[in-house]
C-alpha cells in the first residue's frame, strides 16, 4: 500500500489525484511507454502492491480504466464488479481470451486490443518454426556444438519447395505467413470462417479436410471457445506421419493430451509450439521430444513491437477519454 502512496504523493499529490484518471495496470508496458501512461493517467500498479486486496477495496471506486495483458491475469467478472468506475479495458496484446468480454459488455464497459503491429513480427516466428522443424535447426546446432559432426553427416531433412502450407486462420496473421510460405515456393490452402475473395489460395471449408491436404498444419486462428481443441487426435491423424504441426495462435487451439499422443504414436513427423495450454508450464512430454521446436509465446516480442504496443494501449485511453471512438475497439 506504501508504493502506491508514494506514487501518489510524487505525481503531484491531491491535485493530481483529482484530475488524473485513475488506471489500474496488471503488469508494466516498456519503462517508455510506462512512463507515458504515468505522464497522463494516476496508474496504480497492481503487481507492485503488498496488499492488493486492500488497494482495490480502499480505491476501487476510483479506477475507471484497467491495463491488461494478453499474457497477465484474467479480468473475469468478479474484479470488473469490484471496480464501479470502470469504463474501459485497453489490452496489450492482440488476443484478448483472457477477458470476459461478456461481463464487460453487461456492465457498458469498452474494450481495445492492439492488433496489426504484430503481425509481421508473429509470422516471422511461424517460419521460424516451420523452418527448424522442416530443417532441424535447432538439432543441428546440437549436432555440431556436441562434436558429433566428426563422426558423420547430419540426417537428411524435408524440403519446403512444393509442401503444401496450410492455415488455419486466414486473418492478417495468416496472410503474413502465407506470404512468406509462398517466398519459400510451397502451396498455399486456408481454412476460414468463409473464403475471402481477394486472396488466390484455395479454401477448404473443414479443418479435417485442410490437415489431410497439409504437409505443414499452421495454426494463426484466434483462441476462445470457438476454437478451444480444434486441433484434437482426429486432426493429427489427418496431418499424418509426414505432416508438421505449427502453433502460433493460442495453445488452447490444440487438446495438448492429443497431441502429445499423437508424437509418441509417430501419427505426425513434429511440432513447432510457441504457445501452449498452461503457459508457461510445458509438459515435460513435450520438452522431451526431439521432433518437437519450443518457443516462450514470443511472436510479439520485439523492443519495436512491444513499444508501438505499448504506445497504442495509450492511444486507445487517451481516446476514450477525450470522448472519442476507440483506436482499436474489439466488438463485444
Amino acid at each position: 500500500m506504501q508504493v502506491f502512496w508514494d506514487c501518489f504523493e510524487t505525481c503531484g499529490g491531491k491535485k493530481d489525484y483529482k484530475m488524473k484518471k485513475t488506471v489500474l495496470a496488471l503488469k508494466s508496458l516498456l519503462p517508455a511507454e510506462m512512463a507515458l501512461l504515468d505522464e497522463r493517467y494516476r496508474v496504480i500498479r497492481l503487481w507492485e502492491q503488498a496488499d492488493r486486496e486492500d488497494v482495490l477495496f480502499s480505491q476501487g471506486d476510483l479506477i475507471e480504466a484497467i491495463v491488461s495483458t494478453y499474457d497477465g491475469e484474467k479480468v473475469g467478472a468478479e474484479i470488473i464488479a469490484r471496480l464501479p468506475a470502470l469504463k474501459v479495458i485497453a489490452q496489450f496484446g492482440a488476443g484478448y481470451d483472457n477477458l470476459d468480454l461478456a461481463a464487460a459488455k453487461a456492465r457498458g464497459v469498452v474494450v481495445s486490443n492492439t492488433p496489426g503491429i504484430l503481425t509481421d513480427d508473429t509470422a516471422d516466428i511461424a517460419m521460424m518454426l516451420l523452418l527448424n522443424v522442416a530443417r532441424s535447426g535447432i538439432v543441428a546446432d546440437k549436432f555440431v556444438r556436441a562434436g558429433h559432426w566428426k563422426g558423420g553427416a547430419f540426417p537428411l531433412t524435408t524440403c519446403l519447395a512444393g509442401k503444401t502450407a496450410g492455415i488455419f486462420g486466414m486473418g492478417k496473421i495468416g496472410e503474413a505467413i502465407a506470404q512468406r510460405a509462398a517466398a519459400h515456393n510451397m502451396r498455399i490452402i486456408y481454412c476460414s470462417r468463409s473464403p475471402k475473395n481477394d486472396i488466390p489460395y484455395g479454401y477448404y471449408g473443414n479443418l479435417q479436410a485442410l490437415a489431410q491436404s497439409s504437409d505443414f498444419l499452421i495454426l494463426a486462428c484466434s483462441g476462445g471457445p470457438e476454437t478451444l481443441h480444434a486441433v484434437d487426435r482426429t486432426i493429427l491423424r489427418a496431418l499424418g506421419p509426414q505432416g508438421y504441426l505449427i502453433n502460433i495462435a493460442r495453445g488452447s487451439v490444440v487438446k495438448e493430451d492429443d497431441l502429445v499422443a499423437a508424437l509418441e504414436a509417430g501419427e505426425i513427423g513434429g511440432a513447432g509450439l510457441d504457445v501452449f495450454a498452461d503457459e508457461p508450464n510445458v509438459p515435460k512430454a513435450l520438452i522431451s521430444c526431439d521432433d518437437v521446436i519450443l518457443s516462450p509465446h514470443v511472436g510479439s516480442a520485439t523492443r519495436e513491437t512491444r513499444s508501438l504496443m505499448g504506445r497504442l494501449v495509450v492511444e486507445n485511453l487517451d481516446a476514450f477519454f477525450a470522448g472519442k471512438a476507440l483506436v482499436t475497439p474489439v466488438a463485444a
